[in-house]
């Protein structure tokens, strides 16, 4: 049975290696898996994870996990970027569960918070090689704004929530 809830600190490091495996799968990594792993555990691309109550439930944010049973499969999560902006941040989901209407049910529950604490729009940023994601994004209203932080070739998206 597929569930969608608040992350517990103990869910932190699955949800890590979900999202690396689905990216793993996205962009690959030359020297394999277990490599990349070891590359993010001391990178800080995943600091906000490391402090998921900082970053995302003390910044009027939310961090949700999709399980199956007691594995988790995805994760979603936002946190403020502004007074009327919200940011939406690890959307991952293993590729076996694709097409089911999780990530629907992910990002909706994302959408009701945000709503919930008066946030207007949603932002994201994604890399132009996940395809599927961006997509998705599109099905869901979001649309191609300016780049809005220090990561060019990257792709900026914005959806009003109003």
């Amino acid at each position: 049975m597929i569930t969608i809830r608040p992350i517990t600190p103990e869910e932190i490091p699955a949800a890590r290696r979900v999202i690396l495996s689905v990216a793993f799968n996205i962009y690959g990594w030359e020297r394999g898996f277990d490599d990349m792993l070891s590359h993010f555990e001391t990178d800080e691309e995943f600091d906000d994870m490391a402090h998921v109550e900082e970053h995302y439930f003390q910044n009027d944010g939310h961090f949700l996990v999709a399980l199956d049973g007691d594995k988790v499969i995805g994760s979603g999560a936002v946190r403020k970027f502004d007074a009327r902006t919200t940011e939406l941040k690890r959307m991952w989901l293993l590729e076996p569960y694709h097409g089911r209407g999780i990530g629907y049910w992910i990002i909706h529950q994302l959408f009701d918070f945000a709503r919930s604490k008066g946030y207007e729009r949603i932002i994201l940023q994604t890399s132009p090689e996940q395809t599927r994601a961006i997509a998705f994004y599109n099905r869901l209203g979001f649309y191609e704004i300016a780049c809005y932080n220090e990561k060019p070739g990257e792709i900026s998206m914005e959806l009003r929530l109003a």
